[in-house]
């Protein structure tokens, strides 16, 4: 398999909600497939209008370079070897929420949360990768 299915989506979707909601926190949640393309997105009730395009940056940068945005962003501050990169493909997001998804070893899509702190989006986005 190359590529995320609906119904895996579906499921990483579902399960980054649940771990939102015991929380208490409202995120914007999207997965993309192998190709950085939105698969699956979810808005929950009240989550932050500004916080919907940062969702779907932090899985598609995830993805992108098949890697955690928050490790991106350790090698991209002033002085590292990435250092601006978030400026290129049209905005990169390279702070804790994005993970790329993998199945067998193999980079199928990415999980990008946003809504709340930086350590609940990755809590939230890590469990949704977990669903899987």
């Amino acid at each position: 398999m190359t590529d995320i299915t609906l119904t895996q989506a579906q499921q990483v979707l579902q399960a980054a909600q649940q771990a939102a909601l015991s929380t208490n926190t409202l995120m914007n949640i999207a997965v993309v497939d192998s190709g950085g393309n939105l698969k699956a997105f979810t808005r929950m009730d009240g989550a932050w209008l500004g916080s919907i395009d940062i969702a779907i940056k932090k899985a598609r940068t995830a993805r992108f370079f098949d890697m955690p945005t928050g490790d991106l962003g350790a090698i991209s501050q002033p002085g590292g070897p990435l250092f601006n990169i978030e400026i290129s493909n049209g905005g990169l997001i390279t702070f804790p929420g994005g993970i790329p998804i993998r199945i067998d070893g193999v980079v199928v899509g990415a999980i990008g949360v946003s809504g709340s702190s930086v350590e609940n989006d990755h809590a939230v986005a890590t469990a949704g990768v977990s669903a899987l």
